[in-house]
Formats: C-alpha cells, sequence, structure tokens
C-alpha cells in the first residue's frame, strides 16, 4: 500500500453480531464504528461494503480467532468462507490478524470502566474489532 490517505477497516467477525471498526485517513488511530446484528451473509456483506465505500476503505482486516496453540478450527474456516464472500462485493484488500485473546482484553477493559454485564455485551464486539484494528495499525505503520 502506499502513503495516500484512505481508512482501514476491521471486523470482529461471529455468528450473532459483527465488530465494525474504522481507522483515520493517515491509519494511526483505530475507532469502534458499529455492532451490526448479523442478517444473511450477503446483506452483512453489502452492508459492510457500503461502509467501506463510503468510507474510503482500501483494507479490511478480519480478526482469525486461532486456537490458543495456534491451530485453525471452526471459527476460522467460517471467517475465510465470510471473507472469501465479502471479496465479491468489494475491491478492498482482505487481510487478517491473530485476534486470540482480543476479547479477553476487551472484556476486561470493559469491566475495568465499571460497565454492567448487559451493556458489555451490546458493545464487547465493537470494542474487540478495535483492538484488532489498533493492532494491525501498530503492525503497519509507514515506514515499518
Amino acid at each position: 500500500m502506499d502513503n495516500s490517505y484512505y481508512r482501514v477497516m476491521a471486523l470482529d467477525y461471529g455468528d450473532v453480531r459483527i465488530g465494525i471498526a474504522l481507522s483515520d485517513v493517515t491509519r494511526f488511530l483505530a475507532s469502534g464504528y458499529e455492532n451490526y446484528t448479523r442478517k444473511e451473509v450477503s446483506e452483512d456483506c453489502r452492508h459492510i461494503a457500503q461502509i467501506a465505500s463510503e468510507k474510503g476503505v482500501k483494507v479490511i482486516v478480519l480478526g482469525l480467532p486461532l486456537n490458543m496453540d495456534g491451530s485453525s478450527g471452526v471459527r476460522v474456516e467460517k471467517t475465510y468462507e465470510f471473507a472469501e464472500e465479502l471479496s465479491k462485493y468489494t475491491d478492498a484488500k482482505i487481510d487478517y490478524l491473530d485476534e486470540r485473546l482480543t476479547s479477553v482484553s476487551a472484556e476486561k477493559i470493559l469491566i475495568s470502566a465499571d460497565v454492567s454485564r448487559k451493556k458489555r455485551k451490546d458493545v464487547i464486539d465493537k470494542l474487540s474489532a478495535t483492538i484488532i484494528l489498533q493492532d494491525y495499525l501498530d503492525s503497519h505503520k509507514i515506514g515499518n
């Protein structure tokens, strides 16, 4: 990728919800964007592709839920299948980032902020996506 201005999007893909986060155009800071409640795969892909198009996203990062030993399981396969379908709806490059312990980190942040259990459920996916994206941005800084 070049040094021009564009955004990166991260997805925390789940069976019920997809957490969505976006970077700023300099790709320095990640911010939570949306907790999207899943519908049908094609509708989910259209929704994400529309956001990507409207926000100038050139890269979409999906958190890869590897097992603790680094092996792939059913969740990883579902993530790859979703990415394959999403690639039919957008020209954005699709990339992946190991997301082991991301949800645990998000949960700890919310608990330390004294967020109620119900509220945590409502925001955990978006926060997880934000953590995935910030990790990705930090490891792909311009000049790295």
